[in-house]
């Protein structure tokens, strides 16, 4: 049975939590305008090193939701939540949601602590990006006995920043079951393929192992439970990024609408125009809502209710990111729909965002399996 009862005061800000956001925000306004954007996402790398490390060491963002132990701040999901929404509102290009969410979360939810101490001080430094491959499904990989230790073989299609990342957590079908190793991938035998996709500021790739040294991480049996809280603990955090893209929108199309004029005055003072608006504020206040309620839950450890919030919190915010993001683009008219305008980024990503670990109508059903309306609950 699942409590749906969370304490309001879970919900709210922090001091701390509200002077991290300012500090955040002033620091990407002043790095990562739509131009620079722009410019890194068709870079090379995809994104700006100098920016990601600067994340890491001056504001300490990799290492919020790390232990102190692994060189962490030793703080909870709630601080990170605010960095992913920051990050989120501008479209940093930066791989936080694969290095620090996905690969960070698969390595504490392990509990392995031989393989924690290796190779989270990195993440909180920003030395070493990483991601997770074979997440939901590891049906793609499989982990064999070779001479020298564990080998992977396989493919696995659409990983997170996969081209690039350093680590790669993989989920595989071994001899014993399901587990999670980690691979350093080396180009003889790891080879990656940067895919073509829809967001260009969140890039995916085809990764296939031919025989990859790895090694074993977590005890046999413990993959499902580490792949299932991983996925949470990431739709929580797309959630926080989809608020803060949302709210984005938001605000952009109520500058435009203020100072754009049509027979006179405002376009904002006509009454359609003040419904649409009015519509996508309660739709960003209650995806706002719904995000704070999945980090409170893995900030609290109430894995109990967490597969709720984090469902629930997905089809709140995609449907919230898609609707500011189309009337990000239809409320500034004419150059609202070309290219250049910085509403086709956001649109991208909201769009893009919808497919990852699962669809709104994906997560509504398990909702109903969760909440005992239908028999399924994965």
């Amino acid at each position: 049975m699942f409590r749906l009862d969370a304490d309001p005061a879970l919900l709210r800000e922090t001091e701390e939590q509200r002077q991290l956001r300012s500090v955040l925000r002033d620091f990407l306004a002043e790095t990562c305008g739509p131009e620079e954007v722009r410019k890194q996402a068709d870079s090379p790398r995809g994104h700006d090193e100098v920016l990601w490390h600067r994340l890491a060491g001056e504001i300490g963002v990799h290492g919020l939701a790390v232990p102190e132990d692994y060189g962490g701040a030793g703080g909870t999901f709630a601080e990170l939540a605010v960095a992913m929404e920051e990050t989120g509102r501008v479209l940093c290009p930066a791989p936080l949601l694969s290095t620090v969410v996905l690969a960070g979360h698969a390595l504490l939810d392990s509990g392995d602590r031989q393989a924690c101490a290796r190779w989270l001080p990195g993440i909180a430094d920003g030395t070493l990006t990483a991601t997770v491959a074979g997440f939901p499904h590891p049906g793609g990989v499989t982990a064999e006995q070779g001479a020298g230790g564990w080998v992977l073989r396989g493919e696995a299609d659409f990983v997170p920043d996969g081209a690039g990342a350093d680590l790669l957590l993989v989920a595989a079908r071994a001899p014993d079951g399901e587990r999670l190793f980690a691979c350093e991938p080396d180009p003889a035998t790891c080879e990656r393929t940067a895919r073509r996709v829809l967001d260009p500021t969140r890039r995916q790739a085809l990764v296939r192992f031919r025989g990859a040294p790895a090694e074993a991480v977590g005890d046999p049996g413990r993959a499902p439970d580490t792949v299932s809280g991983v996925l949470d603990a990431t739709r929580a955090a797309l959630a926080a990024e989809h608020v803060g893209g949302s709210a984005h929108a938001l605000d952009a199309v109520l500058a435009h609408v203020v100072r754009r004029t049509q027979f006179g005055r405002p376009i904002g003072s006509f009454q359609a125009v003040k419904h649409r608006l009015a519509d996508l504020l309660v739709e960003v206040e209650g995806a706002r809502s719904a995000a704070a309620y999945a980090s409170a839950c893995l900030a609290g450890r109430r894995t109990e209710e967490l597969p709720v919030a984090a469902s629930a919190a997905a089809v709140a915010c995609t449907a919230a990111y898609r609707l500011a993001t189309a009337e990000y683009v239809q409320l500034h008219g004419g150059i609202g729909f070309t290219w250049e305008h910085s509403a086709h980024l956001y649109l991208r990503r909201a769009r893009a965002d919808e497919a990852l670990f699962g669809t709104g109508d994906d997560h509504r059903l398990r909702l109903a399996g969760l909440l005992g309306l239908t028999g399924r609950t994965g």
